[in-house]
């Protein structure tokens, strides 16, 4: 298995056509990114299965787990982007999971995928349980030497005055 088919593994389309919808029938099939190289590859995947159609208008009538190309507006109804394949890369080999840059996409919005790349390896600072958890490690981390154990931090009203200056997402933390 390939980095690629990582990212791609659970993301499946199902395609069907216009002309078929129009005229009642919701033929296609149930076509997963990761069996296909390349987006070429997966282009003429569709145009096989729908090769009684003369230049089939492709309609992707349903997705699973193809969240964050959604969100990027990589894929839509009648539309998948070419870049798809590099951009799931580019995911695979920045050492993060998807779920990292899907969450980066839920505290910033809609962008294109190399802000949100450059933000993902520019401001990830790492997967907490909460608030409290994320900031009691960064402030240890950041003290130069240990406290003394009878110094008592009230960690909840010092994480809502350092979240101010972070974000976070599914447990995902990032700096502003």
């Amino acid at each position: 298995m390939t980095n690629l088919q990582n990212c791609l593994d659970s993301c499946s389309i199902y395609v069907g056509t216009y002309q078929k919808y129009n005229n009642g029938s919701l033929y296609g099939k149930w076509l997963n990114l990761a069996d296909y190289s390349d987006y070429d590859g997966l282009i003429e995947a569709m145009k096989d299965l729908h090769k009684n159609e003369n230049e089939p208008e492709f309609m992707l009538q349903d997705h699973e787990l193809c969240e964050i190309f959604e969100k990027l507006g990589l894929i839509g109804e009648s539309y998948i982007s070419k870049d798809i394949y590099e951009i799931a890369e580019q995911i695979n080999d920045s050492g993060y999971d998807i779920e990292v840059f899907e969450s980066y996409v839920d505290c910033v919005g809609k962008m294109d995928f190399q802000s949100v790349y450059d933000g993902v390896m520019n401001y990830y600072i790492g997967e907490y349980s909460d608030d409290e958890t994320f900031v009691q490690e960064l402030c240890e981390n950041d003290t130069p030497y240990n406290l003394p154990s009878y110094i008592c931090i009230d960690w909840e009203a010092t994480a809502r005055n350092i979240m101010f200056d972070y974000f976070e997402s599914n447990g995902h933390y990032f700096r502003s």
